[in-house]
């Protein structure tokens, strides 16, 4: 039996988590954590992307009307915690160990261990009130090496609602939402860290 929500809620919108890369104005690679990421088709297919807030990415992509979208991975999601978490106004933030290499297309840094990243120009900026949604033509993407035999298993990428994070490859989630952290909840780790993103 269906029963309705009284408060509308993301827990029936599963989500992928991707990495969105822009260069700050320095020239040094900034990455955010996002998950309101989507498809259309205007002739051709696109990305529909939107940002909450007042973030450097946010920024960034209103000064050059461009940036990266590099697919999270269970793997890779430590990473992709600490970049969700720690604002881009930080000048510390990108101190980390992490290949990153340069578009084909397009002048965005591109993650190398993502198993797919989009290079994409906005072509068309909707404002709402506190946010903003990004229409997104696809110059290229990039693939790794093997991905087009096994996508789905290659790929695993890790998916959230409001309450689980779910990975491709996995048979049930991995992790769950506890007061804006997350806990691995097989094989009996108890690793956690915090996800709210702020100024990503």
């Amino acid at each position: 039996m269906k029963v309705s929500l009284p408060v509308p809620s993301n827990a029936c919108c599963p989500q992928a988590f991707y990495l969105y890369g822009t260069y700050r104005e320095d020239g040094k690679p900034n990455f955010g954590l996002f998950c309101w990421f989507g498809f259309c088709l205007d002739g051709e297919l696109g990305v529909m992307a939107c940002i909450g807030g007042e973030k450097l990415t946010k920024d960034r992509i209103r000064a050059t009307g461009r940036f990266s979208a590099n697919l999270v991975t269970e793997e890779l999601l430590p990473l992709a915690n600490y970049w969700g978490n720690k604002s881009g106004y930080d000048p510390d933030k990108m101190r980390v160990d992490a290949a990153i290499s340069r578009g084909r297309v397009l002048d965005v840094p591109i993650l190398d261990e993502s198993p797919w990243s989009f290079e994409l120009e906005v072509s068309r900026t909707v404002r709402l009130d506190d946010s903003e949604i990004y229409i997104c033509k696809i110059p290229t993407r990039w693939w790794k090496s093997g991905l087009r035999k096994r996508p789905g298993r290659a790929g695993a990428p890790c998916r959230s609602t409001s309450s689980s994070r779910w990975s491709a490859g996995a048979a049930g989630p991995f992790s769950g939402w506890a007061g804006g952290f997350f806990r691995r909840r097989d094989h009996g780790h108890g690793g956690k860290g915090r996800i709210r993103r702020s100024g990503a």
